[in-house]
């Protein structure tokens, strides 16, 4: 299979795992070791600021919440747009870091968009390909504007631009030239 590195994975409505219902995960890693990736749409109830001051060794008065990236308990990971910052391309012009000093960096600036999650979503050799192949994820291209814009109702927004995308080809294709019949 090719890499799925960079696209999101959107859960079926059908899947009822509580860690992955009605999520939307972009994907930063993903060869034959496995893959590993962050839910975009899962924002904590605790901000950076409450957090700050036990993983970093300078305070922050950043406001914005935490997300929860995943079920698998890991270190802080940042998403950004900071091309000084990256420690790794995810697609254009995003960016993964999970270095403290830039993670401090980013919270303690204004001016490039950031997102901090705690945990990340992980997947075996195999298993990643598997659960697709058994229906439980639907992928679509990733962009910066999943991982900024507003989270609220992402879901359904990607589950629309998969419909979209699966009837585009064929749209046109059935529909008669009488518009009484359509």
């Amino acid at each position: 299979m090719e890499s799925l590195a960079g696209k999101l994975l959107i859960a079926i409505p059908e899947l009822h795992d509580a860690n992955f219902f009605q999520s939307v995960v972009l994907l930063f890693q993903h060869d034959d070791e496995g893959a590993s990736g962050v839910i975009l749409n899962r924002p904590a109830n605790v901000t950076i600021a409450e957090v700050w001051d036990e993983v970093a060794r300078e305070p922050s008065d950043c406001p914005d919440f935490v997300h929860i990236g995943g079920p698998v308990e890991g270190p802080l990971i940042a998403l950004h747009t900071s091309l000084a910052l990256a420690e790794t391309p995810v697609v254009a012009g995003l960016y993964l870091s999970m270095g403290r000093e830039k993670l401090n960096q980013l919270v303690n600036q204004s001016d490039q968009p950031f997102k901090i999650y705690s945990g990340y979503s992980g997947w075996g050799p195999g298993q990643l390909e598997s659960e697709i192949e058994q229906g439980g994820w639907l992928t679509l291209p990733a962009s910066a504007n999943e991982v900024f814009d507003s989270q609220e109702g992402l879901w359904k927004q990607v589950c629309s631009q998969v419909g979209n995308d699966i009837l585009k080809p064929h749209f046109g294709k059935f529909m008669s030239t009488d518009p009484t019949l359509n």
